[in-house]
C-alpha cells in the first residue's frame, strides 16, 4: 500500500508498516484506542474499547454521548493503539527508549442501525477483550440496544510502526562502564476475583485468560 500524505510515517521510516496484515496484528492484540477529532474547533483524544471487524473499527457509547453524536456525524477521525513492549536503556541519556507496536488509522464513522448488527457488534466486542466471553453472558435487549449508539469506523488509510531490539549506542560509547539492554515489559492476567453476589466457578474464558482452572476468590 502506497501511503498518503496524512499516513505516510516520516520520523523514523524504516519502522513503518503500511500493510494490512501489520495494522491488524497491533489493533488485534489490544482492546483500548485513543480516539481523536476536531468539534467546533476543539479537539478532542478520548480513550475507548474498540473492536477490530474486518477493515472497519467497532466503538460504541450511549445515545446520548457527544463524543458519539460527532463521530456519528461523519467527521474525520483518526483512531490509534499502542503497545509497550520494553525499556531500552542505554548507555547515555539520548538513546533512552521504548520498544512497541502502534497503529494509526484514519477514517470516518457511520451508525450501525439495526438490532441484529447492532446486538452482533456487541458480542464481537465482548468477544475481543475475552474469547468465548459472548456465548457465556445474556445478549444485549432491547432497551439495552436502544440506549447503546454503535458505530463502524472505516478504516481509509493506516499505519503501524515498530521498534525491537536493543539500544542504538554511539560506538563511542560502548566501553563506558554503564548497564545497557531491554527489560520486557508484559501485561498478564492475575486470578480471577468473582463479584461479591457470585458463588460460581470462573467460566472456560476465564479459565483460559488467567491459564489456572481452579481461579476463584
Amino acid at each position: 500500500m502506497r501511503p498518503t500524505a496524512r499516513h505516510h510515517v516520516r520520523r523514523v521510516k524504516e519502522r513503518a508498516r503500511y500493510d494490512a496484515d501489520s495494522v491488524h496484528a497491533v489493533l488485534d492484540a489490544g482492546f483500548l484506542a485513543h480516539v481523536g477529532f476536531c468539534a467546533d474547533g476543539q479537539p478532542f483524544v478520548i480513550p475507548m474499547l474498540y473492536a477490530r471487524d474486518g477493515d472497519d473499527i467497532l466503538l460504541h457509547g450511549s445515545i446520548a454521548s457527544r463524543l458519539m453524536l460527532t463521530l456519528a456525524d461523519g467527521v474525520a477521525a483518526c483512531v490509534s493503539v499502542s503497545h509497550v513492549d520494553g525499556l531500552v536503556l542505554a548507555r547515555s541519556h539520548f538513546h533512552h527508549s521504548v520498544n512497541y507496536r502502534s497503529a494509526v488509522c484514519f477514517g470516518t464513522a457511520r451508525v450501525v442501525a439495526d438490532a441484529a448488527g447492532k446486538a452482533a457488534a456487541l458480542a464481537r466486542f465482548v468477544d475481543a477483550i475475552l474469547p468465548g466471553r459472548a456465548a457465556e453472558a445474556r445478549p444485549a435487549d432491547r432497551n439495552e440496544l436502544a440506549a447503546t449508539l454503535l458505530l463502524r469506523f472505516t478504516i481509509e488509510d493506516a499505519s503501524a510502526k515498530v521498534r525491537d531490539g536493543g539500544p542504538r549506542d554511539d560506538p563511542a560509547d560502548t566501553g563506558l562502564p554503564v548497564w545497557a539492554g531491554v527489560v520486557p515489559l508484559q501485561a498478564r492476567p492475575a486470578a480471577a476475583i468473582p463479584a461479591e453476589d457470585c458463588a460460581l466457578p470462573p467460566p472456560a474464558s476465564v479459565q483460559r485468560l488467567t491459564g489456572a482452572a481452579g481461579d476463584a476468590a
